[in-house]
């Protein structure tokens, strides 16, 4: 059983696929309007783009990363994987976005879930999006290109959606060892919280169809899920206790924003768990979040190369607030 102390606060970060680098910014920035807080690479491939989005502050709840490799045949979502993101938008907001969103000739279809009004839709390499109404609104400002969104910005993550096969072993692994609570049930859609429940990110939701096909990663596929810990110390806690319990569990990773390991679930998702600290102004200040490309340091020597054999990235110039309050341009070229 889990550890009552030792229990998982919410999505850290979701890291999806893209086919390509320039499309991806454009529509994460200007479109949904969240601040590029970290361009580096990918520590596996060098010359591939590791985009990082999320509110002004780059706070864990908020940030969807990206590999964009650069035309990449776009993948199938499937059984194992992670097949919707889910942001939190404010009360009263699905208007404008229903509004933005058709502006830019994107196609949407709403409903509901669980009682909360939802707008999904496909960003441009396929990816599963959903904006869902939600009381809770405190967020740092997040980056955006018209004064009027400041009312209706994107707030941070609200859920995420798994499709699986069958539920126990991965209910067992969410609730008895994760310390999520299973809250709640639509037909084949289960619920699970983590607390608290005033973090971004706090529901998983987990769809169950016996007869769901093996998805293909690819562009506009979800790579895998992170869950937050606070501290290296919980992290080594988390390793131990799913080797315990029978999973094959990564060494942890220095990632230099935060330190996490990674293991697969009984229904196929890849998992990481994930520190919040350092977080992203461990190399370079706030007010320039996103504006230089940083490399891991194994890869600082290959800079040149880098540079060169990367796309070229134009991002617009937008107010965005820091943690302080003040203004700042995040002009980039």
């Amino acid at each position: 059983m889990n550890n009552i102390n030792s229990k998982i606060s919410g999505i850290h970060h979701i890291t999806a696929i893209a086919s390509s680098a320039s499309e991806n910014l454009a529509f994460y920035e200007n479109v949904l309007c969240l601040r590029l807080v970290k361009k580096t690479v990918n520590f596996d491939d060098p010359y591939t783009y590791h985009l990082y989005y999320g509110d002004s502050d780059g706070a864990p709840g908020t940030i969807i990363t990206f590999f964009p490799w650069e035309n990449l045949p776009r993948g199938k979502t499937g059984v194992g994987m992670v097949t919707a993101i889910a942001f939190s938008i404010p009360m009263g907001s699905v208007d404008y976005w229903r509004k933005r969103l058709s502006v830019d000739g994107i196609e949407t279809n709403e409903g509901e879930r669980f009682g909360d009004h939802v707008i999904q839709f496909e960003d441009p390499h396929g990816l599963s999006l959903e904006l869902i109404e939600t009381p809770r609104v405190h967020s740092t400002f997040i980056q955006n290109s018209s004064p009027e969104l400041a009312a209706d910005r994107i707030v941070g993550f609200h859920s995420a959606t798994a499709l699986l096969r069958s539920l126990e072993e991965t209910r067992s692994l969410l609730v008895n060892l994760m310390g999520m609570e299973l809250v709640d049930q639509e037909a084949n859609r289960y619920r699970f919280k983590m607390e608290p429940d005033d973090s971004f990110g706090h529901f998983y939701d987990v769809v169950i169809d016996a007869d769901a096909e093996t998805g293909r990663q690819g562009g506009g596929t979800v790579h895998h899920i992170a869950f937050r810990t606070p501290t290296d110390d919980k992290l080594k806690y988390w390793q131990q206790s799913f080797m315990d319990n029978g999973f094959s569990v990564t060494s942890i990773r220095d990632r230099n924003y935060f330190k996490s390991i990674y293991f697969h679930e009984p229904g196929g998702v890849l998992i990481e768990i994930a520190t919040d600290p350092p977080g992203f102004a461990v190399d370079e200040p706030y007010e320039r979040l996103g504006r230089d490309l940083k490399l891991p340091d194994q890869y600082e020597s290959m800079r040149t190369e880098i540079e060169r054999r990367l796309p070229k990235l134009h991002l617009d110039a937008i107010e965005t607030d820091t943690p302080s309050g003040s203004k700042l341009s995040s002009a980039l070229i």
